[in-house]
């Protein structure tokens, strides 16, 4: 997907419905598309914040404004990445509120990422799990747990419209990053089915666009990693044993300089591939699994 026109909403609340607003981050890059997008849930009196997103003061003071005089009564993050998290403690000290939603995760990982790494400073109050609820004076969110792009990662449910914030599990401009050793492909293929099998209305991801046909959306996804998947099986068939082999062939229309980061997934594929006995390891190297 393109980058939309400038100007861009900017530290600007739009309402996207009665209960949601929403505030983008000045954070724009090739893997945050136009920056990280935070979410002000309720309609006054107490509300929720959704991703409260990079430690910058311009964002926060960007959602005190958009709170307004109500109450901040929780700031739920759906994951630990630096774009999503760190302004959680800034904005609870400002405002009192307490940090809720994922557990906490911060794994030192050198190797080539095309999303942010993790943040060190998360310290919820309050660890969600699956199907566990909060509630506003006239709202409520559940947690949906939905590991694979990283394991500690939440969607949450709006059940007053049927709304899911979707975090970086489902985007509207690109498919998930899947970076071992944290994330986990055959854990995100069961996390989009999951998502899949439920009747959420809308999505509202963390990058890019709403997503108004989800299930259709999410059919997609599965199709593109299935299609990724057969593509790595006949480049074994073929004899090309190391990801850096594979990845020009599979990526030949990405920017190279992305070749790295893309590794990293087609790593993901392998690892969920020998899980399922449809390859093996040796060393770096990769092959099918002998015939029996």
């Amino acid at each position: 997907m393109e980058f939309p026109a400038k100007p861009w909403p900017t530290g600007k609340a739009e309402q996207l419905e009665p209960l949601v607003r929403r505030v983008l981050a000045a954070n724009p890059s090739a893997f945050t598309f136009t920056g990280t997008q935070s979410y002000v849930v309720g309609a006054g009196g107490a509300v929720a914040v959704i991703d409260p997103g990079p430690d910058e003061p311009e964002h926060i003071a960007a959602l005190l404004h958009t709170v307004g005089e109500a109450r901040v009564a929780a700031i739920l993050c759906t994951h630990t990445h630096r774009d999503h998290s760190p302004a959680a403690a800034p904005l609870g000290a400002l405002t009192g509120a307490p940090v809720i939603g994922c557990a906490p995760l911060a794994i030192s990982d050198s190797g080539p990422r095309s999303d942010a790494p993790f943040d060190q400073t998360y310290a919820p109050e309050r660890v969600l799990t699956d199907g566990e609820s909060l509630s506003g004076p006239d709202w409520t969110l559940t947690a949906v747990a939905t590991p694979g792009h990283t394991s500690n990662h939440l969607c949450f449910a709006l059940e007053d419209s049927g709304a899911l914030f979707t975090g970086d599990h489902v985007m509207g401009w690109s498919t998930s990053v899947i970076a071992p050793p944290d994330g986990d492909m055959s854990a995100y293929m069961e996390s989009l089915q999951k998502l899949h099998d439920r009747e959420d209305r809308v999505y509202y991801p963390a990058h890019g666009p709403q997503v108004d046909r989800p299930q259709r959306l999410v059919r997609g996804m599965m199709g593109h990693r299935r299609q990724r998947e057969g593509q790595i099986l006949r480049l074994l068939g073929e004899g090309i044993a190391r990801i850096e082999d594979m990845v020009p062939r599979m990526y030949q229309g990405v920017d190279r300089a992305l070749w790295p980061a893309a590794g990293r997934s087609v790593l993901a594929h392998l690892i969920d591939l020998e899980k399922r006995g449809l390859a093996r390891s040796e060393d770096d190297r990769w092959r099918l699994p002998e015939a029996g």
